[in-house]
């Protein structure tokens, strides 16, 4: 049996949309242009996804740490957000596109959250690909969130089925790769609960420069390995 056969495409993919800012310095532009480019990388990464057969695809579109960020950067942001949700939004039913936000809606602004509250909700039942957006997103308090909830409930004793049910998107798949773009090879607070399994796959490409050709590399690395969950 060959190594690609141990991995099918996977189901879930997760990315860390990593080198926006250090893209945008490269070229002696604002940072503002760096995350225009990193839309585009976006758009590009959704076709590939789709054309790949992959169901699932989570992305870090803002942090909870990403509120540190000059105003003027924090505000475009949203700006640039707004307006790829109305344009997923138009587009969605043609490419059978479900929207899905994970993060804390606090201190999201309304407009922003009217945004995704129509998106979510006219896009529920398409089924070609889930675009999960992790926005003012943090894996600690996504777990603490949990557990409060839990702790609301009445539970004494807390077991990881009872954590799983309480995260952000309880009925998504852990993602089996999980992608990181600029060289950098850490976590940086994604999904540390639902990452216990994931490969990972780190590349020097600036995300904004990030393409179909990247992602296939991506794939066939993960195909290449051999998945044993603490097995032999």
């Amino acid at each position: 049996m060959s190594e690609t056969a141990f991995n099918p495409v996977p189901q879930h993919i997760a990315i860390i949309m990593d080198g926006n800012g250090r893209w945008a310095k490269e070229r002696h532009l604002p940072r503002l242009a760096g995350h225009n480019a990193g839309a585009k990388a976006v758009e590009r990464t959704l076709k590939a996804a789709q054309k790949a057969g992959i169901k699932i695809l989570t992305l870090y579109a803002f942090s909870t740490e990403n509120w540190s960020r000059p105003q003027e950067e924090v505000t475009g942001l949203f700006k640039l957000l707004e307006q790829t949700l109305d344009r997923y939004t138009q587009d969605a039913a043609k490419h059978g596109l479900r929207l899905l936000v994970s993060g804390a809606r606090d201190p999201l602004p309304p407009s922003i959250l009217a945004k995704i509250d129509h998106a979510v909700s006219s896009t529920q039942h398409n089924q070609e690909l889930t675009l999960n957006l992790a926005l003012n997103y943090g894996a600690r308090q996504e777990i603490v969130h949990a557990v409060n909830a839990l702790l609301t409930q009445g539970k004494k004793q807390i077991t990881m089925q009872d954590i799983s049910a309480q995260l952000y998107q309880p009925q998504l798949p852990d993602p089996e790769l999980i992608i990181r773009t600029s060289g950098e090879e850490r976590l940086s607070n994604f999904l540390l609960w639902q990452a216990a399994y994931s490969e990972f796959y780190f590349t020097p490409v600036l995300w904004p420069d990030f393409d179909e050709a990247e992602f296939n590399k991506a794939l066939l690395a993960y195909r290449g390995r051999k998945r044993r969950f603490g097995g032999v």
